[in-house]
């Protein structure tokens, strides 16, 4: 684990208030499933006003929602560097995660297992780690994605589409997540044709 040592003071509840959205916090960094004894980089959810009594919210740099109640004891608190604060640990990012899908063209399993050795020479053997590996044949089509609402009147015109993504592989569609209360509709690819008139 990664930390280094911040000097930071606990805020209050109505200092708190007093933040923004920017105003860079450091919060409890353990989850539910991963106790942790440091802290995280992270920043209001909403401005500190907003708040009415009970919890802040906060979103850690990694992506966690912490919830903190800063005149509780037993709570980890929200604090903010100072130099007249005491040292705590802070949680540092050591890297960022990718989670790949890689089209090869015409691809065998040689040419996989070159490009799994060339990532492994490059970022080491203990960082590349294949978690899961699915070797589907992909036919070497575009598509076009579009977003409906999801409970859109029948007989509706395109009027309510929204255009995602242009031109892509079917297989890309299959990592991506529609927005909320919309769906996806996926059609073959068109090239846009302009044909407004020019001088």
């Amino acid at each position: 684990m990664n930390t280094e040592k911040v000097t930071a003071r606990r805020l209050t509840a109505e200092e708190i208030s007093s933040l923004g959205v920017q105003d860079r916090i450091f919060v409890s960094a353990g989850t539910e499933s991963l106790p942790l004894d440091c802290y995280a980089p992270a920043f209001l959810t909403e401005p500190g006003k907003n708040f009415e009594g009970g919890s802040f919210a906060a979103k850690t740099v990694f992506g966690e929602e912490v919830h903190a109640l800063p005149d509780d004891a037993e709570d980890a608190g929200i604090w903010v560097a100072d130099k007249a604060g005491q040292e705590i640990e802070v949680l540092q990012s050591a890297g960022v995660l990718l989670n790949l899908a890689l089209f090869v063209p015409d691809g065998n399993k040689e040419s996989l297992e070159a490009l799994y050795s060339a990532a492994r020479d490059a970022f080491g053997a203990g960082v590349v780690q294949r978690w899961s590996e699915e070797v589907v044949a992909v036919p070497d089509v575009k598509v076009d994605l579009y977003e409906e609402p999801a409970r859109a009147r029948k007989n509706a015109n395109n009027q309510n589409r929204d255009r995602r993504a242009l031109d892509i592989y079917p297989t890309r569609v299959r990592f991506l997540e529609p927005s909320e209360g919309w769906k996806f509709v996926v059609e073959p690819h068109k090239e846009i044709v302009d044909d407004t008139p020019t001088i």
